[in-house]
């Protein structure tokens, strides 16, 4: 190898050391697959500078900050990611889809008997490619078009059988290492006999818990047409379910995994479910939590707000008991605790004039006091006659008339006593402002 290409790899390799992030680049997809198939761990994408993840389309982890969306106000409940076991999860694949036959055609008994004959085609490329390194592609996979080929002519020709897909479906998995393996048991026993390959591929085909998926999508589609064809498929589940658990679908490839294990189980299936089903636990589990969360947060926001219109409702029904612009008799001293706690509750200046019909300074100021109620509506002005109201006198220690309280939030803050209209004025402007 070219000297010059060595330095250029090395200083590449050294770039990825020092930033791990570059391996999540798309370009170099290629390369981020042949790692993973060799059995490396990529580091997941760092955040952004924003908070957010940099999440690419191959849902590598399950991403709760997203899974939910919060409006309301006063949010606190602050959700963390999944602790998720992403070994082996790889990027989707975005080749063109496959051709898929249609299942409306009648299919003849010709065309089944040449789809048996390409499928057979497809299982003797797959033997003559064990004994050739030559089909082992750059990437770390080898090269399976011609097989793929020969099944895609066999789906045409009999696009109502469910087998069919679901083997083209499932030969996309095959990654180098089963080629190793294979490749390395057929050379020692090659001189003895040639089933010995046919046997490995069956072996092959059943596949093993070192089965890597390389085209999952492609794998889905065939896997989805499959089970359109025949809904009780247990490889078509099996394909689906593998397919979904390399792309990060925790808990739909747990689903069709499990279905696959009710039709017909075998050790592969267990073998993967013993990842998958882990994280989807985990992902259910943090759904509920959270689910959780969010009702006991819906319920106390429903509860906060039918106090608000509660409040709403009484601060309606102590702005009408008030009568802005006029003065309010009080005749007890319920009444007029009522007014003052409406006072207070909408933050107004409560004015108390105790007067007597005997009054002669009364009947000077009366008249001052009842325009100014009518000068200042937001302030409250009540009037109490000391001889109806005997009960309120007493407990205001009222000793002449007239005599005026200011009160704030139920606390007094000034009185006039006397007839002194320029002073009642000026403390009422005071107050009220």
């Amino acid at each position: 190898m070219d000297a010059e290409k060595i330095a250029e790899l090395k200083q590449f390799v050294n770039q990825c050391k020092s930033n791990p992030s570059l391996l999540h680049d798309p370009s170099l997809g290629f390369f981020k697959s042949y790692l993973q198939s060799l059995g490396a761990r990529i580091p997941l994408q760092p955040k952004t500078e924003k908070g957010g993840d940099k999440m690419s389309d191959t849902k590598e982890g399950f991403d709760a900050k997203n899974a939910y969306t919060s409006t309301w106000e006063d949010v606190d409940i602050v959700e963390s990611d999944v602790e998720l076991d992403v070994t082996d999860v790889v990027g989707p694949d975005h080749d063109p889809p496959q051709k898929m036959g249609d299942p409306s055609v009648e299919v003849t008994e010709e065309n089944r008997e040449a789809a048996q004959i390409e499928k057979s085609k497809a299982v003797d490329a797959i033997s003559e490619g064990m004994t050739s390194t030559l089909m082992i592609d750059l990437d770390g996979s080898f090269s399976l078009d011609e097989a793929i080929d020969h099944l895609t002519a066999a789906i045409m020709l009999n696009p109502a059988s469910a087998i069919l897909y679901s083997t083209r479906g499932d030969f996309s998995r095959w990654k180098l290492f089963d080629f190793i393996v294979v490749t390395f048991l057929a050379f020692i026993f090659w001189p003895f006999s040639s089933w010995f390959t046919i046997g490995i591929l069956k072996f092959m085909l059943s596949a093993s818990a070192f089965v890597k998926l390389n085209k999952p999508n492609a794998a889905i589609r065939d896997a989805d047409a499959a089970l359109e064809i025949n809904p009780d498929s247990a490889k078509g589940y099996k394909v689906r379910g593998l397919a979904r658990a390399k792309l990060g679908q925790w808990e739909e490839a747990a689903s069709d995994l499990h279905q696959a294990s009710k039709l017909d189980y075998d050790e592969e299936i267990g073998s993967v479910l013993k990842k998958v089903e882990p994280n989807a636990h985990r992902i259910e589990e943090h759904r509920r939590k959270y689910e959780r969360l969010r009702k006991e947060k819906e319920v106390k926001k429903a509860e906060r707000e039918r106090q608000r219109r509660r409040a709403q409702a009484q601060d309606q029904d102590v702005l009408s008991a008030l009568k802005d612009g006029e003065v309010i008799a009080i005749h007890s001293v319920s009444e007029l605790e009522t007014k003052l706690n409406a006072a207070s509750k909408t933050s107004r200046l409560a004015i108390l004039y105790f007067t007597a019909t005997w009054c002669g300074p009364c009947r000077y100021v009366s008249p001052l006091y009842t325009s100014l109620a009518a000068k200042y509506p937001k302030a409250v002005f009540l009037k109490v006659d000391i001889d109806e109201a005997r009960d309120v006198a007493a407990r205001w220690n009222i000793s002449s008339v007239p005599t005026f309280f200011f009160l704030k939030n139920g606390k007094e803050v000034d009185n006039v006593v006397g007839a002194d209209k320029s002073a009642l004025e000026k403390k009422i402007a005071q107050h009220a402002a």
